[in-house]
């Protein structure tokens, strides 16, 4: 479930235009210059900088720049705290302002882009940003933006090309960020933590020092280094305390370190704080993996309110909605809802979760197209791999169920706290092959080199300071809450 979800781009607040005072020092004035910069506000921040533009619309209601600050803001605070309600809020402000000045408004523009983004709604997101970009072809900030929707349609040129205009426009941080992302989605791990811990190191916020480090938290956890994880999520937390992507990523981490009684709490709480599908989903699976039945039913109950929610508010969750009922409710009503995505952003995550879909409704044969399609030039996923796993041992093939088994378990031995014993179960049914048997029951061959990386490489940021190193890493983490007993051993899930 990397990505969705999520989805973690550059701010997209516009800055005041060159005729303009300057922003008054304060919390919005704070706001505004990070927005400028193409990096994350403080939570408090974004808060002040709504509520000042608020009452300033009310009295100049035809100050079309402030209108598309307003409405930028609403779409940040929306994905940072899982507030989608303020959604429409957020485009009543953006098309207002492109009421007021419908030709050449960049800021309207990019900010209506953001929203699709937030929404899942990528092709309009394309439709938004390509708008803004003929009218203001180096606003690096938009090419960071259309990074994460060509990606979600599976557009790979266009990546390539939106990131070698990044670089050529932007600078600092944000931009080997968005560089870091694009090698994360292609599999090029060491070439995305290169980039993403030069941007850590070059941070000039607390705000954005955490979003950097609750990405490194993500790659950490991604290849299976759970403490590693952990470490950095807590890092993100003492930068930020608001960050509370990063209270998910400690759960989760938590959960891979076999520690779920305090992983329950750790996500309780993120839920609370930024109650997203994605959360709901992964507590829902931590309770059933604990044998704690009764709390998994009521937690994706609260699942499913919250995706209708999210529906009302214009977001569009298929893809979560899709792996939900694929695997606790009705895997055909699965695969309509994901073809249906699979047409409107045929992406990684959706080839994987249409595969898994078909599964488990019992179509193998053309489950194992999605799968593959998922894994081709994609990231380097346990949850991939898994799902590829399953497909070719209900395709009747032991050896190659055999090597995706343990390549997931390669990739990430924690990667699921349902998924991962199913695979070592898994693989204990399968045995090991005979020496004289076919050849796809032969060991799995190495993982391939790290391919080169595109032919556009980062800028280095366009400082004349030296950039500063990278903070020292704390050695303790935060004391844990209190633990009781550890759980009865998990059960097995129904496959």
């Amino acid at each position: 479930m990397a990505g969705c979800a999520a989805v973690a781009g550059v701010l997209t607040l516009v800055p005041w235009g060159d005729d303009g005072a300057p922003p008054a020092p304060g919390p919005s004035g704070r706001a505004t210059l990070a927005a400028g910069a193409g990096v994350p506000a403080a939570l408090p921040d974004l808060t002040a900088l709504i509520s000042e533009r608020s009452a300033h619309v009310t009295k100049h209601p035809k100050d079309d720049e402030s209108w598309a600050v307003l409405g930028s803001a609403y779409v940040e605070q929306g994905r940072r705290t899982g507030n989608h309600a303020v959604y429409p809020q957020a485009e009543h402000a953006l098309k207002t302002s492109l009421g007021v000045r419908p030709q050449g408004n960049v800021d309207a523009l990019q900010g209506l882009t953001a929203l699709a983004n937030a929404r899942h709604d990528y092709r309009a997101a394309k439709k938004w940003g390509e708008q803004a970009l003929a009218a203001s072809p180096a606003r690096w900030t938009v090419h960071a933006q259309l990074i994460d929707t060509y990606t979600q349609l599976g557009d790979a040129k266009r990546v390539d090309a939106s990131l070698e205009k990044l670089q050529k426009y932007g600078k600092g941080p944000a931009v080997l960020a968005g560089a870091s992302q694009v090698y994360r989605d292609r599999g090029w791990r060491e070439d995305a933590t290169a980039g993403l811990s030069d941007a850590v190191a070059l941070a000039g916020s607390p705000a954005e020092q955490a979003e950097y480090q609750h990405r490194m938290g993500e790659l950490a956890w991604e290849r299976g280094e759970a403490a590693e994880a952990l470490r950095w999520f807590d890092d993100a937390l003492r930068a930020d305390p608001t960050h509370h992507a990063s209270l998910a990523g400690r759960a989760r981490a938590l959960t891979g370190l076999d520690r779920g009684t305090e992983a329950l709490t750790v996500y309780r709480s993120a839920y609370t704080k930024q109650p997203l599908p994605r959360y709901a989903l992964e507590l829902g699976e931590l309770y059933e993996s604990l044998g704690l039945g009764p709390a998994a039913r009521a937690q994706y109950e609260r699942l499913r309110t919250r995706l209708a929610q999210d529906a009302a508010a214009g977001v569009g969750d298929g893809w979560v909605l899709g792996l939900f009922e694929a695997d606790h409710g009705e895997p055909d009503a699965a695969v309509k809802r994901l073809e249906a995505e699979w047409k409107r952003h045929p992406g990684h995550q959706v080839a994987d979760a249409l595969g898994w879909a078909l599964h488990r409704a019992g179509d193998d044969k053309k489950a194992d197209k999605f799968a593959e399609k998922a894994m081709k030039d994609g990231p380097h996923s346990a949850l991939f791999a898994y799902h590829r796993a399953e497909i070719q041992r209900g395709l009747k093939d032991p050896g190659a169920a055999r090597r995706y088994f343990q390549e997931a378990l390669r990739i990430n031995p924690h990667f699921s706290p349902l998924l991962a014993p199913a695979a070592r179960q898994a693989l204990e049914e399968l045995g090991e092959p005979t020496e004289d048997g076919p050849a796809q029951m032969q060991p799995p061959t190495p993982e391939p080199a790290t391919p080169p990386r595109p032919s556009s490489k980062p800028t280095p940021p366009r400082a004349t300071a030296k950039p500063k190193p990278a903070p020292p890493r704390q050695s303790t983490e935060p004391t844990p809450p209190a633990q009781t007993n550890k759980p009865s051993p998990k059960p097995e899930p129904a496959r």
